[in-house]
């Protein structure tokens, strides 16, 4: 294949910088564009020593700018868009997280016809796909099933539509006369060394004498580890520029996950850091189906206190179900048209999760008085 060049979007993230790491190993990649709204100082040195023939070139910009985001396609071969605001708990304004994830999407696309990129891969989310209720259980389910979230929360919904013009995309006319390819991968819920939300939980339970909360005891979830989740993406962007395998695979989307144990969201931030002396809670927690009804009645509080205070209720009914689901996907359809097996396997992933949380113990050292075990 010809020299080509790709524009990683989101890339100071916790998944994109793991793209970028496999990426600039890419045969005949002249360039990788990482471009983020703002690098963190220890991302920006990241890419500047990364040593590599390919040429790393930072973009800061802003997803919205539509006029900035046709500069940084310019020339470009390979589009992915890993940039997205996470948010399922309402933190941010509902706009602003619809803003970046879906209108940003469109934006994007739209650059990429305009400077006519050929190729399109869309970090989508397994929440596009539910879990609809706590009630129903999902277990090794699969792209035919043609699963879709009914939530209206703005993260899921967001996602939702970004992938719908994405995966809509596929066929479009470029300016030079060319066809978009478009494909869009649906991780399950990312873990591994410097996820931002087992840093959370961890920084949390270090104040709290190494004791881990308690959020999701009742779900069954098959995580995938961030570096087999960059992976599939250095695969379909392989596969979107291959005239053999791009047929198959434009205008689809793939559920991405790897060989991590089926478990609760709670066993899987004990089984990482239960090296360092933490444990679970054994705090009793409310049924739930009561769970759910209390999270019904904080979000009707905080409508109807809406107009005079702004109240955001420390949880909602959709991440309870979220939580508390049996929803597992298998990675047949990806393996079978990409090839993706993943090449990090579960000790080497629980143990280099381990090991940055042993980092982290470190920072916070006389915060946790239990022992190493």
């Amino acid at each position: 294949m010809p020299g080509w060049s790709c524009l990683v979007t989101g890339a100071g993230g916790f998944l994109g910088q793991r793209i970028v790491h496999l990426l600039v190993q890419e045969k005949d990649l002249e360039e990788v564009r990482v471009l983020d709204k703002v690098f963190r100082p220890e991302a920006r040195e990241e890419f500047f020593n990364l040593q590599t023939k390919t040429k790393v070139t930072m973009l800061e910009g802003d997803i919205l700018d539509a006029q900035y985001l046709r500069r940084a396609c310019q020339g470009i071969s390979v589009v992915i868009h890993t940039a997205a605001v996470i948010d399922v708990v309402g933190v941010l304004p509902r706009q602003t997280i619809l803003d970046v994830n879906f209108k940003g999407t469109q934006n994007l696309l739209e650059a990429c016809v305009q400077a006519s990129v050929p190729a399109f891969i869309y970090t989508s989310s397994v929440d596009v796909a539910g879990p609809n209720s706590y009630k129903e259980i999902v277990l090794n389910g699969h792209e035919e099933e043609q699963r879709e979230t009914i939530w209206l929360d703005p993260y899921p919904y967001s996602k939702k539509m970004a992938e719908k013009a994405v995966l809509a995309a596929n066929g479009y006319s470029l300016k030079n006369g060319g066809i978009l390819h478009t494909c869009a991968l649906r991780p399950m819920y990312i873990y591994g060394d410097k996820s931002p939300f087992i840093s959370v939980e961890m920084v949390r339970a270090l104040k709290n004498n190494g004791i881990l909360g308690v959020t999701g005891k009742f779900s069954i979830a098959n995580p995938v580890y961030v570096g087999n989740a960059a992976w599939a993406h250095i695969l379909a962007a392989r596969a979107l520029r291959d005239p053999k395998k791009s047929p198959s695979i434009q205008g689809q989307f793939y559920y991405i996950s790897d060989d991590t144990p089926h478990q609760s969201y709670d066993d899987l931030n004990f089984a990482v850091s239960k090296d360092w002396g933490f444990h679970l809670g054994s705090s009793w927690s409310l049924p739930l189906p009561l769970l759910y009804w209390l999270a019904f009645l904080l979000e009707t509080v905080s409508f109807l206190l809406c107009p005079i205070y702004n109240f955001r209720p420390p949880f909602n009914r959709h991440l309870v179900t979220l939580s508390n689901s049996v929803f597992t996907f298998s990675y047949k359809k990806a393996h079978r048209d990409l090839g993706y097996e993943p090449p990090v396997s579960w000790e080497e992933a629980r143990q280099k999760t381990s090991q940055w949380i042993g980092s982290l113990v470190e920072q916070h050292k006389g915060t946790l008085n239990t022992k190493t075990q």
